[in-house]
């Protein structure tokens, strides 16, 4: 009976890890799928309002951290 529940915590790792695996790469061609059809994609024009808004915010944002980073230190020099 030691035995029997030695070799399951010896198997628990790999068959975990193994099924781990599994479910990622089963979750990542449903991504890959999305976006081979543009789903969700605001540059092409698909997405609602509310998430074309929420990008435009977000961009505007990014730009206003970039001035004041800017602003701070000076240009970057490439």
């Amino acid at each position: 009976m030691q035995q029997l529940f030695l070799g399951l915590a010896v198997l628990a790792c790999p068959v975990g890890m193994g099924l781990m695996m599994w479910m990622m790469m089963r979750g990542q061609g449903k991504q890959g799928d999305d976006a081979s059809k543009g789903v969700g994609d605001a540059s092409k024009g698909v997405g609602d309002a509310s998430e074309q808004q929420q990008i435009r915010q977000l961009r505007a944002e990014i730009d206003a951290l970039k001035s004041e980073r800017t602003d701070r230190h000076g240009p970057r020099e490439p």
